[in-house]
């Protein structure tokens, strides 16, 4: 299992908790990205740079938030660029990513060993409402398909704050949040999408929006939320509250657009649902199985025969039944590791109860494991 790391105090206090707990995890995480970056045509250095003009974007979004990561870099004896550079990585890719290796690629790797930096179509999610499950529960569930060296930077953050409100996430080393839920019973999962305005302007990185969201207590408070921001890449949330309210918060750089789900399973892979936003759809070139995966997991929920349970969803997200673009994704060997994308890790969230069930490998290979956020269940 992933390492949990319990933070709590200051914003300050929390970011340096987890850079000192996770240091190891965050240097390596930071390698596998110069790299990722390199194929792309882009040095470590060239990444900070652009990691630092999210500073004051961030800091206007909420400063706790860039305090937390001042004090992840803090903890994990990093320059802040870095840990910047890794909240935004969603926003510095180019947005052709997956695509062919930079012609200078030989070049930036030469330079980012040089400078000590070793060279070495994504996510299915799914929501179900309490009166769809055996639980009575929302259940909130998403397979997180990545690069496989991330699996190694993996963290589960447990954190509280001195209101007295706390959360759980799944991410990576030094990354404010992916996954999570909290103790208000509010999840996030992640989609990325590729819309056609991709990298025309500047906007609030996503990895930064899963965080602040999980200050949220219902989904219409996320709706509310997210409407208001700017943002310079696409990305789909999909969250659930433990009312039972589900929704797609598709976001560009044309801003919001929601889909709220109904009595059946709100599923999303990695293009556009809302009509609106479907229209400036990038190619779905780099994404070839985003669309049968939804449709893969759209007939599983949509086939299921009674109520769902915990163990429905686990055994749905590791459906291999379409090879390397499955639900559960095994890595392609005939792919460089800069683009060859597998399923990292898979998590189903009970919100009504407070409990991540975490599969830290393949699904496929792998037991689900509970960790639960640690509150006093409600009534």
């Amino acid at each position: 299992m992933f390492p949990l790391i319990e933070i709590s105090g200051s914003a300050r206090e929390r970011g340096q908790q987890h850079g000192m707990q996770a240091q190891k995890r965050i240097t390596r995480s930071i390698a596998t990205y110069a790299r990722l970056f390199a194929y792309c045509g882009i040095s470590w250095q060239g990444a900070q740079r652009l990691g630092a003009g999210y500073r004051e974007l961030i800091g206007d979004l909420n400063p706790a938030l860039l305090a937390e990561i001042e004090g992840i870099a803090s903890g994990a004896g990093r320059h802040i660029d870095e840990i910047l550079a890794l909240n935004a990585r969603t926003e510095i890719l180019p947005p052709g990513y997956p695509g062919e290796p930079h012609p200078e690629l030989g070049k930036i790797a030469a330079a980012n060993a040089k400078a000590g930096m070793p060279d070495w179509g994504e996510c299915t999610a799914v929501a179900v409402k309490p009166a769809q499950t055996t639980t009575g529960t929302t259940l909130l569930a998403q397979n997180w398909d990545w690069l496989g060296a991330q699996r190694a930077t993996l963290v589960l953050l447990r954190g509280r704050e001195a209101s007295g409100a706390s959360w759980l996430t799944l991410t990576e080393a030094g990354m404010l949040a992916k996954i999570g839920l909290n103790s208000s019973g509010f999840g996030v999962c992640l989609n990325i999408l590729r819309s056609s305005d991709d990298g025309v302007r500047a906007g609030v990185p996503v990895h930064v929006l899963l965080r602040a969201l999980l200050a949220c207590d219902k989904v219409a408070d996320a709706i509310a939320y997210t409407a208001k921001l700017s943002f310079g890449a696409s990305s789909n949330v999909l969250c659930a509250d433990a009312s039972g309210d589900t929704a797609a918060l598709e976001f560009s750089p044309r801003g919001l657009e929601f889909i709220r789900g109904a009595d059946a399973a709100l599923c999303h892979t990695n293009h556009f649902l809302a009509p609106a936003a479907a229209q400036h759809q990038a190619s779905l070139a780099p994404s070839l199985s985003t669309v049968p995966r939804l449709a893969r997991i759209s007939a599983l929920t949509g086939a299921h025969q009674g109520k769902f349970s915990v163990a429905d969803l686990q055994s749905m997200l590791r459906d291999e039944a379409d090879g390397y673009l499955s639900i559960c994704r095994k890595p392609d060997p005939a792919l460089a590791p800069e683009i060859c994308v597998e399923t990292v890790a898979s998590v189903v969230m009970d919100l009504g109860k407070r409990v991540m069930h975490v599969a830290p490998d393949l699904p496929s290979l792998v037991d689900y494991l509970p960790v639960a956020l640690g509150e006093a269940q409600p009534a």
